[in-house]
């Protein structure tokens, strides 16, 4: 007989005062200075507490409840001369399991998040003022996929990168937008620099409109031409090695597990260090490395 999941909270929500509440842990001043916070604060003065904060069951001796999850929204509070707030009570005094796994926003998400809302008829201003953004943040969150082919939305929707690399991706044809996405993807790279020097490397005719210019600052065109050729040999580069990566690394983890019985072998090790006593410790250095990034001497093997 399977056991039933037991709720980890109480069924309601209850609203207690600020004073009411015992925080668990220190909040440095320094954190109102934060961008998180003044999200936070600009969130809760424009549309109120969406996320209740969570609590233990009130001490018997006392009447104060440990607050488990939502420190910063309470300072928040407390900053804004709130005086109560809801509370979720919490049947167990864990704290780990609540805000510190959850999944942030990524950038196309939020898009949608911002475009679903302003379609409902939430005030461009009040929006801003909510997510503590301005006017041409919020216009720019909106219009992220604007030009944007969909498979390039399909590459990014899960990733969290500057609204401005699109600025450049958009200039691209859509066959150049997914080579540019994908490499970026592979890279692990999504910063306005990288995405800039791929528009560079793109030459006209990947471009939308190719009688513009990139807008690449303090390059002739001499140089713009240079880096197209020399960005497409590293991109080919890169794209044989990406397809070879996977065997390669196979074959390193065999190796190393190879050489490891070799040189724990008392007789094999015996005799190389007589014979090749150079080779013998090359070998250990080897079998000690745990990644390829670990240590420098994996290039020198090869």
């Amino acid at each position: 007989m399977t056991e039933k999941v037991q709720i980890g909270f109480e069924g309601q929500a209850i609203h207690l005062g600020l004073d009411k509440l015992l925080p668990t842990r220190s909040v440095q001043p320094e954190v109102r200075k934060t961008r998180k916070f003044a999200q936070i604060l600009s969130s809760i003065r424009e549309i109120g507490l969406i996320e209740p904060l969570i609590v233990t069951p009130a001490d018997l001796a006392s009447g104060l409840h440990m607050l488990l999850d939502g420190h910063l929204r309470l300072l928040a509070m407390r900053d804004l001369g709130l005086a109560t707030t809801a509370c979720l009570v919490s049947r167990d005094d864990e704290g780990y399991t609540y805000n510190k796994r959850v999944n942030r926003l990524a950038t196309v998400q939020e898009h949608y998040m911002v475009l679903r809302a302003l379609e409902r008829g939430v005030p461009e201003d009040r929006l801003a003022k909510a997510l503590d953004l301005n006017i041409v943040s919020l216009r720019r969150k909106r219009d992220l996929l604007d030009g944007i082919c969909p498979e390039v939305e399909e590459m990014l929707k899960d990733r969290n990168f500057s609204a401005d690399i699109m600025r450049y991706l958009r200039k691209m044809k859509p066959q150049r937008q997914i080579e540019c996405a994908d490499l970026m993807c592979s890279m692990n790279n999504f910063s306005v620099n990288y995405a800039g020097a791929l528009l560079a490397a793109t030459t006209s005719d990947q471009l939308l409109e190719p009688s513009q210019t990139k807008g690449l600052k303090g390059l002739s065109s001499a140089e713009i031409s240079r880096m197209e050729q020399e960005m497409s040999l590293v991109q080919s580069r890169f794209k044989v090695i990406e397809q070879s990566y996977s065997n390669d690394v196979l074959n390193m983890v065999l190796a190393r597990g190879y050489l490891n019985k070799l040189v724990s072998n008392k007789a094999v090790a015996s005799y190389l260090q007589r014979r090749q006593p150079d080779l013998l410790e090359e070998f250990r250095s080897i079998v000690k490395i745990t990644s390829i990034e670990d240590d420098a001497n994996v290039s020198k093997v090869a």
